[in-house]
């Protein structure tokens, strides 16, 4: 899926070693000492509420501290910067998203980027989180279709309409540009260092649209104090059945997965990434764990290395001609 040879090399590379973790597990004590999840977003958004669940039963499993810490800016890009140059040791790990394909393909596109796939090794997904767009309630639309007749009035009594992202770069910037492309409506971007600052501008209703995952927002949606109109993902989420795909409403450029994921440093030990990747296995298992993602719409989802490696190329091979034709630049 991932054209260049290198970046195909680097995102298998981690589920290939695995395969002979097993014969070198008594010859390393591993953990010995604390660990840090990097989350590359300011804390309280849903990819910082997975990094500390996941950090509380990794914690429990080793006998050692995992600190989660927040690293915002740059659409993910900085803290995935963190990750990339630490220590391949086993210690430092990146929990990221779906926007870990769409920054990192325009820093690459743009010959910007500090880092590449080929610095990551993949561990396990972590969960899906359907991706939604909501609008505030003094917006008059309840669908796609309804938010672009009312962005063209906008457009014809010349006044601006604007929707955030969680960065340049970003899932919603993407989705953002590809809508004003595909329905002709002019809107303008502005983003935010992370789902929290984007949702906390929504709610005041300085910004008409925004978008993330749905577990930064479900209670806002529930209550009434934002209206979703869409989901960006494959399907219909449980979480709110009745809230259309952007397929259903004819805007299917628009569909991406929601994944989340734990990454190592390239060349990281195989033993010890096969050591974590076990025990995020069996927290994906654990029955409170799923209630506690499940109570935000998050489906829990633990995998091999080789599971993320795939869903990484292949959310790549899709994001990669619209950052091209869309000229999408990260600041």
């Amino acid at each position: 899926m991932v054209r260049h040879g290198a970046t195909r090399r680097g995102i298998l590379v981690g589920g290939a070693a695995a395969i002979f973790a097993p014969a070198v597990f008594a010859q390393e004590k591993f953990p010995a000492r604390a660990m840090t999840f990097v989350v590359p977003f300011p804390a309280g958004g849903t990819t910082d509420l997975l990094a500390r669940i996941f950090a509380q039963k990794l914690g429990e499993a080793f006998g050692q501290s995992v600190v989660v810490e927040n690293v915002g800016g740059g659409g993910g890009s900085i803290g995935a910067d963190k990750v990339a140059k630490a220590a391949p040791d086993g210690y430092t790990l990146l929990l990221h998203n779906v926007t870990f394909s769409t920054t990192t393909t325009s820093l690459m596109a743009t010959g910007r980027a500090k880092h590449t796939f080929d610095d990551f090794m993949p561990v396990s997904l972590a969960a899906n989180v359907p991706l939604i767009m909501m609008c505030h309630p003094s917006v008059p639309t309840k669908d796609l279709k309804e938010f672009v007749d009312y962005t063209k009035e906008q457009n014809k009594a010349d006044k601006g309409v604007f929707y955030g992202s969680t960065g340049p770069g970003s899932v919603m910037h993407l989705s953002g540009e590809t809508l004003k492309r595909d329905s002709g409506i002019k809107m303008d971007h502005v983003p935010f260092r992370g789902a929290a600052p984007l949702v906390q501008e929504l709610l005041s209703g300085r910004i008409q649209l925004g978008g993330d995952q749905i577990s930064t927002s479900l209670a806002h949606v529930r209550g009434g104090a934002l209206r979703a109109i869409a989901t960006l993902s494959p399907k219909r989420t449980e979480a709110l059945p009745d809230l259309p795909t952007v397929r259903e409403q004819g805007f299917p450029n628009m569909e991406l997965f929601g994944w989340n994921g734990f990454f190592a440093p390239a060349r990281t030990p195989p033993a010890s990434v096969a050591i974590i990747q076990a025990e995020m296995a069996k927290a994906a298992r654990d029955p409170e764990v799923r209630r506690r993602l499940g109570d935000v719409g998050a489906e829990v989802m633990g995998s091999t290395q080789e599971e993320l490696g795939k869903v990484l190329r292949d959310q790549v091979a899709v994001v990669r001609p619209l950052v091209e034709e869309l000229k999408l630049v990260v600041q």
